[in-house]
């Protein structure tokens, strides 16, 4: 049995070091789940396709000055920690390198549609005879199996609201249009379970010796957020109305306009008595009460016109602090300048400086999240042109030298 290679890391930190992925999907959800593992810790490989990359590198609107390469913000938040490599494994060439990294792999991450890798010769079978232990996860819009008429649809964010079942229930009624989720709800809720399912996989992998395959689907990871809908529905055979921010169930639970924005105003169970108290109503006259759990009711109509009323009379500061004092759940709606300035925000160092390769200078986003009391992540680099790391990877990993490497550059596979 060959040695497992030596980490690539300059250092080792974080909960999950000394786990060791591949990563091959694109766009977001995938790709995401990698890096909030390399966040943490862990040494992750993302290979691309040689002299295309991900699409996501040149999608959304670009920043950075004349004189400076044009970069993706979404490519230079989630794009850390990550050591990128290209590689074109439908090639017989591509395909043994693939599969010689993942012999001294823990985890291979991917997201396409049903078969495509078993089109290429890497199906699962063939992946787990070269290392049992292996965990592998398929990340794809629809599944790996099911109904034919499916498997074979792309998949994007909106799509995944769509037929997952949210966008359905998102939205003010008709005949407005139903809406997303922005940004991208339904890439990063799949990516959240793409990473726990994998580790959970992991976890059983490092006490067994066994790998196994895990087939997400993104519509599935949406659809499993959706709180007791479905249940609702079984229940009733009734479809929910959109209701815009209300919950239909009790309120207040939603957004309102104050004098000068808007703010977020949630007050159910005991707190909607503490609510009541400061708009100066008697919470012991049962009609209150009904109020608080029959919206449409006079009392309920009733209730919400009084709560307007004295939302639409206080600026958002106003309202905020007298809320909160009376421990009523409230918030301004916060954009992204507010939230720079924010003292909590601030406080807890939420947002952090660190060094792009790309762009060749720092850039400030969201830092590492959450955080670890004896095993913190860090961001030890930022994002990185295509195929960077080739050189690095395909040296320490495969033992290939500079000719071998010039060679595999000039055919295309790297």
């Amino acid at each position: 049995m060959t040695s497992r290679p030596e980490s690539l890391l300059p250092e080792q930190f974080g909960p999950l070091q000394g786990v060791r992925i591949l990563s091959t999907g694109t766009i977001v959800a995938e790709p995401f789940a990698a890096a909030l593992a390399a966040e943490m810790g862990a040494e992750v490989i993302q290979i691309e396709r040689p002299g295309i990359g991900d699409v996501t590198r040149s999608l959304s609107t670009p920043i950075g000055g004349q004189d400076q390469p044009r970069m993706n913000a979404l490519w230079l938040q989630d794009r850390r920690n990550t050591f990128y490599t290209t590689l074109d494994f439908t090639v017989p060439a591509g395909k043994e390198m693939f599969l010689r990294l993942i012999a001294g792999a823990d985890i291979w991450m991917e997201s396409s549609k049903a078969g495509t890798y078993s089109n290429w010769g890497l199906d699962d079978a063939t992946v787990l005879a070269v290392n049992p232990a292996i965990v592998i996860t398929h990340v794809s819009g629809y599944g790996q199996t099911g109904h034919p008429d499916y498997l074979n649809r792309a998949s994007y964010d909106p799509i995944g609201q769509a037929f997952g079942g949210t966008m359905g229930i998102t939205g003010s009624p008709d005949p407005e249009p139903p809406m997303t989720a922005r940004p991208l709800a339904a890439d990063y809720t799949t990516a959240q379970m793409c990473l726990w399912s994998t580790l959970a996989a992991y976890i059983y992998s490092q006490r067994t010796g066994r790998g196994q395959v895990i087939d997400l689907a993104q519509f599935e990871a949406v659809h499993k957020v959706m709180s007791g809908t479905m249940v609702d529905y079984f229940e009733t055979g009734i479809d929910p109305e959109r209701l815009g921010n209300q919950s239909g169930r009790g309120q207040p639970f939603g957004s309102y306009q104050a004098k000068d924005g808007w703010v977020v105003v949630a007050a159910l169970g005991a707190v909607f008595d503490r609510l009541c108290a400061v708009l100066g109503l008697d919470t012991t006259d049962g009609y209150w009460q009904n109020a608080r759990n029959d919206v449409s009711s006079i009392a309920g109509v009733e209730f919400d016109a009084i709560l307007r009323g004295w939302l639409e009379e206080r600026t958002v500061e106003e309202v905020v602090a007298k809320l909160n004092a009376a421990q009523v759940g409230c918030s301004e709606v916060m954009t992204p300048s507010a939230i720079a300035e924010n003292p909590h925000y601030q406080a807890r160092e939420i947002h952090t400086e660190w060094e792009d390769l790309q762009l060749g200078r720092k850039v400030k986003g969201i830092g590492v999240i959450p955080k670890f009391s004896e095993t913190p992540g860090k961001i030890w680099r930022g994002s990185v042109p295509l195929g960077y790391d080739n050189d690095l990877v395909y040296e320490r990993y495969l033992g290939l030298g500079n000719d071998e490497l010039a060679q595999l550059r000039d055919r295309g596979v790297i």
